[in-house]
């Protein structure tokens, strides 16, 4: 079935859910509900749930998925603060409105607030999914992508390819350029982001931190490490297992940080294993 935003209903659905009044998150739906729990799909830094349209439709042939906007991206409300526990919340409040139990896939960002929410909320979640990210505090910033996107002269900006060619000086990188521009829209006028940079740039170090919750989540879950990253190595096993003691950890040979565009099939193929 094609995409669709999600309506009315579920604004009054997420408005009513008990115990927190939070932002709703902007949802994109693939396929009908089923007999399994919906798979939730919550993207990283600078992404959205339109980075993640391929292997979200492909894995609703079983089920329904769920792609969401994380606060502060996409067409998700700007908030004034982006702490693990928030974006935990945005996404308890999704599965709610959703039937109330869901399989979870995070990637980077997404997967830290996936952790976040098994650790606290571990009756939402049949099954935790974690794309190339620990439960620990990286030392790296990405403060100079958002530099970059800010110093970009938006007014009069015409194209993709001249945003593109602007922004190479500080980006070199292609394929993270080709990335973040995802997120420009240029149909606005004049253009903007759609991503709250002041708001991010701020909250980095929580973003790039670990907020140390506590719990345990005992449900099955798999950590999908790309092969050439470095963001889940084997020192990080010990705190990975504290906290998930039935977690497996995998990696798709050949993959970097976005697994999941990079090998998608490879790495469709073994979110269907685990799932089933």
């Amino acid at each position: 079935m094609p995409a669709h935003s999600q309506g009315s209903r579920d604004a009054l659905e997420i408005s009513a859910a008990p115990r927190y009044h939070g932002p709703m998150l902007n949802t994109v739906l693939h396929g009908a509900p089923t007999a399994e729990p919906p798979l939730l799909i919550a993207h990283g830094l600078f992404g959205s749930a339109r980075n993640w349209g391929v292997v979200a439709r492909r894995l609703s042939d079983a089920r329904q998925v769920i792609a969401v906007d994380m606060r502060n991206h996409g067409g998700s409300p700007w908030t004034e603060s982006h702490g693990y526990e928030d974006l935990a919340r945005d996404l308890a409040e999704v599965i709610r409105a959703h039937g109330g139990r869901a399989d979870v896939l995070g990637h980077s960002m997404g997967g830290k607030a996936a952790m976040v929410l098994a650790l606290t909320e571990p009756a939402l979640l049949r099954r935790l999914i974690v794309a190339d990210i620990a439960p620990v505090a990286y030392g790296h910033s990405q403060s100079h992508l958002v530099d970059a996107m800010q110093a970009l002269p938006l007014e009069g900006l015409a194209s993709r390819a001249e945003a593109d060619r602007l922004l190479a000086e500080a980006i070199p990188d292609a394929s993270t350029r080709a990335f973040l521009l995802q997120s420009l829209d240029l149909k606005a006028s004049p253009p903007r982001w759609r991503l709250n940079l002041s708001l991010l740039r701020a909250e980095m170090d929580r973003i790039t931190g670990w907020p140390g919750t506590a719990g345990r989540f005992d449900g099955p879950t798999l950590f999908l490490a790309g092969g050439t990253s470095d963001y889940v190595r084997p020192e990080h096993r010990p705190a990975i297992k504290a906290l998930f003691p039935q977690a497996r950890i995998a990696r798709i040979p050949g993959a970097g940080h976005w697994l999941h565009a990079e090998k998608p099939r490879e790495f469709e193929a073994a979110v269907r294993a685990f799932l089933a």
